[in-house]
């Protein structure tokens, strides 16, 4: 299928495009310099129009009529005039419920879309989208997600007039999936589609949740990151860093043992750390009643010994760099690696719980 998306230079646009290129298809593009000549050349290209392309604060309130509501005239008189029953995706606003310039402009281009299909036979499908946030969304526009990620990267400050202000969210990457979902669909089914999933959040939260990712650089506790609504703000906020804030240091602890670094530390699920030991060096010799470990030998020979507290079983092992093994600490068995390797050794470490100094849960028992 080849395809024209109408505002290809904007937020939406230009992530579709990168989704479709990924997918081996080089749509047609509609972008603001472009001319109407250029607009009906590529309608007589493609097999399916998605229209992305409209205005939502211009400078003028004209611009409404002229952009959201005159452009989609305009593209669907001449994909009419083509005669080929052009199936159109448009990109509308649950603003077009709201009685203002801006709703009233995407309702009547929704209007448009659908006299259009109404005439032709032509299969149509409306998106009424929330607020849609992610990557490469322009700041100090119309997203707050945009505008809080960019300024909270760079220590601006954020405003927050009333905190329990309740947001929609919808993520760019399922709006894509959605698009390219109904695209491969034909557009068949109802008139009206949806993006799932639809997340809820206050402003303050909103807020209070992008200025938790700054201050894991400092704590180096990470909220959870890994699904949901988090994922995708942790996801956009990274993606408005500066290139000179991509590292960040963490604090070194050296001594002449070698050195040992935290890394990254989560709320509940552990933590993960590295150290190194010179050597001969040994490292260890104590037990834990419920922290359980898992050491992976980066480079290097290591012999890990343990002895059990209450039988007085002893057990050893020894371990290689150049193997990929895990190695567990377990409750109740005081324990040590030794590098009995002729250069320093390299451990990755990861606990189970972040280490509490008022309760470390580690005892001093040399074997």
């Amino acid at each position: 299928m080849s395809i024209l998306i109408t505002g290809a230079a904007g937020f939406i646009g230009k992530n579709l495009s990168m989704n479709l290129r990924e997918k081996k298809v080089e749509p047609l593009e509609f972008v603001r310099t472009s001319d109407i000549r250029e607009l009906e050349w590529a309608i007589a290209q493609v097999d399916a129009i998605c229209h992305l392309a409209g205005v939502n604060r211009p400078v003028d309130v004209a611009e409404f009529a002229q952009v959201n509501t005159g452009l989609t005239a305009t593209l669907c008189r001449l994909a009419e005039e083509s005669g080929r029953k052009l199936p159109i995706l448009l990109a509308s606003s649950i603003q077009a419920e709201s009685d203002n310039p801006y709703g009233r402009s995407k309702r009547d281009a929704e209007d448009l879309v659908l006299a259009y299909g109404r005439r032709t036979g032509a299969a149509v499908k409306i998106l009424r989208l929330p607020n849609v946030f992610g990557k490469w969304c322009k700041p100090n526009y119309n997203s707050v997600v945009a505008t809080f990620c960019h300024h909270i990267a760079r220590d601006l400050p954020i405003t927050v007039n009333d905190p329990a202000h309740p947001l929609q969210l919808v993520y760019i990457d399922d709006v894509v999936d959605g698009i390219v979902g109904m695209l491969d669909e034909g557009l068949s089914g109802e008139v009206h589609g949806a993006i799932e999933p639809v997340y809820g959040i206050t402003l303050g939260e909103l807020a209070a949740t992008i200025q938790s990712f700054r201050a894991s650089r400092e704590s180096q506790v990470t909220e959870r990151v890994g699904g949901g609504l988090v994922r995708t703000l942790y996801s956009t906020y990274v993606s408005y860093l500066p290139s000179q804030a991509f590292s960040y240091p963490v604090p070194m602890h050296d001594d002449p043992r070698g050195v040992f670094v935290e890394m990254l530390k989560t709320r509940d699920s552990g933590q993960f750390s590295f150290f190194t030991a010179h050597p001969g060096v040994t490292r260890g010799g104590h037990y834990h009643h419920s922290k359980t470990e898992k050491f992976l030998l980066i480079q290097g020979k290591a012999k890990f010994r343990f002895r059990q507290l209450d039988t007085g079983e002893y057990h050893e092992l020894c371990t290689s760099g150049e193997k990929a093994e895990i190695v567990e600490t377990i409750p109740g068995w005081t324990h040590d690696i030794t590098n009995i390797g002729e250069g320093d050794m390299i451990v990755m470490l990861w606990a189970n719980e972040i280490f509490d100094r008022g309760r470390p849960d580690t005892f001093s028992m040399p074997l």
